[in-house]
């Protein structure tokens, strides 16, 4: 093999771990593969009350019904780097826990998405791009799909009211998808 072949034999080498490297980063085909996800609300029993002393020849009163889920906070999605619809809410059960319900999602598949409460505040077009990671933020999970309806339980001792948004954040490039402000209800 003459000096000229070896030369471009190690370009062509060079090339191919290049291009290998960036599709394994980028991940393109993430872009036109769609995972759905259909999770219905979650429910939790409410805590178990400690029965009040009966009086004496006292009739059995009915008991109180649980209360279900409740909304507590919601937000409509806007895009930033891709075009993201549906809402996002913090529901609280029965027991006293939050969730974070996301429904109706529609959005681009991506390499590292995750979900993050934000103190950031939501701010339309490319100034929105990359504030969420800026300040006080919590990464709840990553996306469980890019469609669909999703619940991330909020961990304890986190206080959902200490965020105002919500944001599908790509980890990875350190940009968000979308994200929706959540406002009490």
């Amino acid at each position: 093999m003459g000096r000229v072949a070896k030369k471009w034999w190690w370009v062509a080498v060079a090339a191919a771990v290049v291009v290998a490297g960036g599709l394994v980063w980028f991940q393109p085909w993430a872009l036109f593969v769609d995972e759905t996800v259909d999770e219905a609300l979650p429910t939790a029993s409410a805590p178990a009350a400690r029965p009040a002393p009966k009086a004496p020849n006292a009739p059995n009163a009915p008991s109180a019904p649980a209360m279900g889920p409740v909304t507590v906070a919601q937000g409509a999605f806007v895009s930033h780097e891709h075009r993201t619809e549906g809402t996002a809410k913090v529901v609280r059960l029965a027991d006293g826990s939050h969730t974070l319900r996301i429904e109706g999602l529609d959005t681009s598949n991506g390499p590292d998405l995750h979900v993050f409460l934000s103190d950031a505040p939501v701010k339309k077009g490319v100034a929105g791009w990359r504030v969420f990671d800026d300040g006080r933020h919590t990464d709840l999970a990553e996306l469980k799909g890019n469609k669909g309806d999703q619940n991330y339980p909020l961990p304890a001792g986190v206080d959902w009211s200490d965020y105002r948004s919500v944001s599908i954040w790509c980890d990875r490039f350190d940009v968000s998808f979308g994200a929706a402000t959540l406002t009490r209800v």
